[in-house]
């Protein structure tokens, strides 16, 4: 693989606005309707949320990821998609680049909601 080039340089304010987030997958279910969407239901420490991921087509067994843990951004506003909401966005790497995505993990296992950055 060849590296994309660099995107255009941000400020720090930018960066510094995302809220990116350790949760834990607590249940993975297909969406109605959806040859790509499975709906997360992740805890943050203090409240779950149900966070849509297109990525249906991506693992021959999606229920494997129950109990693992994750990068999420928590801040985006709330998003449809196939008549249901989601609450924020998996924070995978591989798919912009053509490569089978990966989920971004913590080291080891640390409290959910802990913040990244």
């Amino acid at each position: 693989m060849t590296p994309a080039p660099l995107k255009a340089a941000v400020p720090l304010s930018v960066v510094e606005s995302i809220d990116v987030r350790v949760g834990t997958i607590q249940r993975v279910d297909e969406v109605a309707g959806s040859r790509k969407l499975l709906r997360l239901t992740v805890s943050f420490g203090d409240h779950s949320r149900s966070i849509l991921s297109g990525m249906k087509q991506e693992r021959s067994d999606p229920h494997q990821l129950v109990g693992r843990q994750a990068l999420f951004i928590v801040n985006l506003e709330p998003k449809r998609m196939a008549g249901e909401l989601s609450e924020g966005m998996l924070f995978d790497v591989g798919y912009a680049d053509g490569l089978l995505p990966a989920l971004v993990v913590p080291e080891r296992p640390v409290p959910d909601g802990t913040r990244a950055g």
